[in-house]
């Protein structure tokens, strides 16, 4: 019971910690403004790591690796916490390609929940300032699939396939985790 309650903790905590690095990677990708509450949020939960990544990983084109490095930098960290939690049971030599695993998996996790409320948004509330961010962050990840699946009934439905995408890919993780562990 305590492992299952300190495992949750430590989720939470690094899927908070990581999560906003990731996204403090994909805004500054697509050039979206940290003047606005968000933005703010986004810089004081992650500017402690990745400043001081920064010193040591460049950028490499649009993308800021030293968000990402630090997001699987949390991930390792807990990851290591967890086997040490344990008893380390699995060989210590696996623990980066698990962080790894369970970056990949945060990321369709927080992909499909930008998704949902993309979708939902542009039901609800269109016109609002924070749709008009949510829209600018999910968009990109939108645009090849409305190429691919045709307007039914005026409805988009692409949101969907993409969620049904990201769905199976977590799926794919999860067997990729479970077998390393075998």
């Amino acid at each position: 019971m305590w492992f299952q309650m300190l495992s949750m903790v430590l989720d939470v905590v690094a899927g908070l910690v990581a999560g906003t690095c990731l996204l403090r990677l994909w805004m500054q990708r697509q050039r979206i403004s940290f003047h606005q509450p968000v933005g703010r949020f986004v810089f004081a939960l992650t500017d402690w790591l990745v400043l001081p990544l920064r010193k040591a990983i460049p950028a490499w084109s649009a993308w800021d690796l030293s968000s990402l490095v630090g997001a699987w930098l949390i991930k390792l960290v807990q990851v290591a916490l967890l086997w040490l939690l344990s008893g380390g049971a699995a060989p210590w030599v696996l623990l980066p390609w698990f962080s790894l695993l369970s970056l990949a998996q945060l990321v369709v996790s927080a992909l499909s929940a930008l998704v949902l409320v993309y979708a939902v948004m542009s039901w609800i509330s269109p016109g609002s300032p924070m749709y008009d961010l949510v829209a600018r962050l999910a968009e990109p990840l939108l645009r090849p699939f409305r190429r691919v699946v045709p307007l039914i009934g005026g409805i988009d439905l692409s949101a969907l396939v993409l969620l049904l995408a990201l769905q199976m890919l977590g799926m794919v993780l999860m067997g990729l985790q479970m077998g390393g562990l075998r």
